[in-house]
């Protein structure tokens, strides 16, 4: 028999994977931060849609399927259904909190954003947050529950692989964990509205079993709400 190499032997483990999983999340993060107020806003998003794809591209190979048992048209379908759906949760849990009229984009610096916002956005934050976290925190709480296990969390990250995790697999910790993550993301006065949209989300993913459909309905609700707010003139919700 042939030995096997040390990178055949080692085994793939969650904390190996929170780099490929986590890394575009926090590239598109940091470039806001770091250019807010310093550069253009077509620049700003110019270098998101640049950078983030290349960084999903690397990790690609790491990333678990995207579809899931069910037929992809249905998922694609539940997708917009749920994205509608989430676009009138997000206005409504948000205009309490918001000058409804806000400050116009630039037809430029929108279009920029809008193309961010609807086909890259969905799928490095699915990835990350039902993708993974989701996943993580769900065999964090199975571990907990074990007495056997010294140490519920490094069990979690060193000897197991999301990939484990039957599609749809869920528990309300694995929902709370992922919500508090996204919602996290977001800006405070956004906060009700993405906790509420990512229950939605996590609701998606138990029933349809998939990523795809989770990024389809999160593309949805951001298409729709920039097709929104760009008609209407209601740019507080942008």
């Amino acid at each position: 028999m042939n030995k096997k190499t040390d990178a055949e032997s080692k085994k793939i483990t969650n904390r190996d994977l929170l780099l490929p999983y986590g890394v575009p999340y926090f590239a598109y993060v940091g470039i806001a931060v770091l250019s807010q107020d310093r550069i253009a806003v077509e620049i700003h998003y110019i270098l998101k849609i640049i950078i983030v794809p290349l960084l999903l591209y690397w990790a690609w190979k790491w990333y678990a399927p995207i579809a899931g048992p069910k037929k992809i048209s249905g998922s694609i379908f539940y997708g917009i259904v749920f994205g509608i759906v989430g676009f009138a949760i997000w206005c409504l849990l948000m205009a309490p909190f918001i000058e409804v009229t806000g400050k116009p984009w630039t037809n430029s610096g929108f279009f920029l954003r809008l193309f961010s916002a609807a086909l890259i956005v969905p799928v490095f934050e699915e990835l990350f947050i039902r993708g993974y976290i989701f996943r993580v925190a769900f065999q964090w709480n199975i571990n907990r529950k074990n007495k056997t296990i010294a140490s519920p969390l490094n069990e979690t990250l060193d000897n197991n692989h999301i990939n484990e995790v039957k599609p749809g697999a869920w528990s309300l910790m694995a929902i709370g964990i992922s919500t508090f993550a996204f919602t996290a993301g977001h800006l405070l006065v956004e906060w009700p509205a993405a906790a509420a949209y990512s229950i939605l989300i996590s609701i998606l993913w138990i029933t349809r079993k998939d990523l795809l459909s989770c990024m389809v309905a999160h593309g949805t609700t951001n298409l729709t709400l920039a097709l929104y707010v760009y008609y209407t003139g209601h740019w507080g919700f942008w």
